[in-house]
């Protein structure tokens, strides 16, 4: 099947199909006479693994490395439950850190009388320099970002 019945049966776009090509999620398609990627059941259900595993908040690095123990029958359950654990404990420390900034915004919004007056304590809230100011942060957002590793390039979610 060529890359849009690709993209209809997994629900995964062309666009992306691409991208996880690139960056080696999945192997490199054969082509047919006229230059069009072609795609067999056995890739579509590669990419519907793919797409499960970015709904349930997988980074590409750990689909990939769920995608080897997939295709490892001397694999280990206890090594597909460790990524797994260790996706879980991320999504709880970013679930915490995301409550900690709704609190933190909340008791701003309600310092600021939201009048016609130009102070805001919102925005002196911004301005403030806090210690930890001096040191780099490794968020981007509320986003821990990780080391990259056998070629797939982070965190992209589009």
């Amino acid at each position: 099947m060529n890359i849009g019945e690709a993209s209809k049966v997994s629900k995964v776009s062309a666009k992306m199909i691409r991208y996880y090509e690139q960056i080696g999620l999945i192997p490199q398609t054969e082509r047919s006479a006229a230059g069009y990627r072609t795609y067999s059941w056995k890739e579509v259900e590669r990419l519907r693994f793919i797409r499960r595993a970015r709904d349930l908040g997988f980074s590409m690095v750990a689909i990939g490395d769920l995608l080897s123990l997939w295709h490892d029958q001397s694999r280990q359950s206890a090594d597909v439950k460790r990524v797994a654990q260790q996706h879980l404990e991320e999504l709880s420390s970013r679930i915490k850190n995301m409550q900690e900034m709704a609190l933190a915004l909340e008791a701003s919004i309600g310092c600021c009388p939201g009048d016609e007056q130009p102070d805001c304590s919102i925005l002196s809230t911004l301005a403030q320099v806090e210690d930890r100011d001096s040191e780099p942060d490794l968020r981007i957002g509320a986003v821990l970002r990780r080391s990259v590793g056998r070629g797939i390039q982070g965190d992209v979610h589009l």
